[in-house]
């Protein structure tokens, strides 16, 4: 029994495991224990003491009362000689003792068996050598089995990672996208506020310098004793082509690329002073006037002109300064 016991201890097996299969197989070699052993491989190792049912006899055959077919056979076998083996009816399997019986029913559900005769002889060395290296190559299989699945659970669990990272950098790469764009979004209106205030700046520097030429001048004919001679739009008194006709006011301002004007704001405070182009529109006067101040609006500003007294409607911002008999110059009061 020691050299058993001795013999699967080499071969890896747990100490426990190996107390248990000689246990249940009744310490009735090495085969059944190797057996046992193999059958119930991650298995639980029970109670010692429920070994004791291991010595129960072996499920009786399944004999009717009455039987007389059944009752003949058993008297002939025992008429036959005493029974040294248990065979199992269903499959024709002969074992030494009821405890390899009552393990082989467990373990195939098989219920009939009879008594036999037939002499179970011990394994040679060389048989059980022969067990061992199948037990060997039964186990280094299973090994391998449980390898090759573990690899496989092993290669698609990298996958899943795989594609769970592709997935986060398409979404980190997707919000890097949308905070560039936002970026663009946010130069580009801080470029266009530039080149407002840039030429809003230029129209103020261009009126200032146009003012103090003015202001020159007229210091200078008062040097020399000459007649001052206020310009029309810085001194409020319209222009003689004001004072004519509609029509002979746009006659005489196609002559003039340029128009002069000067804004004044109602709400008070210094005028603002500009040259635009004669083909510029009221609209284009409104939008200098609300970059100068912020009380203005360009949806919303009105002009009016006080002399003689006319006011613009909107239908009138889409015209040009010909158009509206404003050339070479005006004074215009914005509300």
């Amino acid at each position: 029994m020691a050299n058993d016991r001795d013999t699967l201890l080499s071969m890896g097996f747990d100490p426990a495991r190996v107390d248990w299969a000689l246990r249940a197989t009744g310490h009735r070699g090495l085969q059944p224990a190797m057996d046992h052993l193999l059958e119930h491989e991650g298995e639980p190792i029970p109670d010692p003491s429920a070994a004791a049912s291991a010595t129960q006899p072996p499920i009786a055959p399944n004999q009717d009362d009455g039987d007389d077919e059944d009752t003949e056979a058993l008297r002939h076998l025992e008429s036959a000689g005493e029974a040294k083996s248990i065979k199992c009816s269903l499959c024709g399997k002969v074992f030494k003792n009821t405890a390899l019986a009552n393990f082989h029913a467990e373990k195939s559900s098989h219920d009939q068996f009879e008594e036999s005769t037939e002499e179970i002889r011990p394994l040679t060395e060389q048989e059980k050598q022969a067990k061992l290296a199948e037990l060997r190559e039964k186990m280094a299989a299973k090994r391998n089995v449980r390898a090759q699945e573990e690899a496989k659970e092993a290669k698609a669990n990298e996958a899943l990672k795989r594609k769970q990272g592709k997935d986060l950098n398409k979404l980190k790469e997707e919000l890097r996208n949308k905070e560039i764009i936002k970026e663009a979004e946010q130069k580009r209106r801080e470029k266009a506020e530039d080149v407002k205030a840039r030429a809003a700046i230029k129209a103020q520097i261009e009126a200032d310098k146009q003012a103090r030429a003015e202001k020159a001048a007229r210091e200078k004919a008062l040097r020399e004793g000459k007649p001052v001679i206020d310009n029309p739009a810085a001194s409020g008194i319209p222009p003689p082509a004001a004072v004519t006709s509609s029509s002979s006011s746009t006659v005489a301002g196609k002559d003039f690329k340029d128009t002069r004007l000067q804004i004044r704001l109602a709400s008070g405070g210094a005028p603002y002073t500009t040259t635009l182009p004669s083909e510029s529109t009221l609209q284009d006067v409104a939008e200098f006037v609300a970059a100068q101040s912020l009380s203005v609006s360009v949806d919303t500003v009105t002009f009016t002109q006080h002399f003689p007294r006319r006011p613009f409607s909107r239908s009138d911002f889409t015209k040009t300064l010909r158009e509206l008999g404003l050339t070479p110059s005006a004074v215009l009061i914005a509300s």
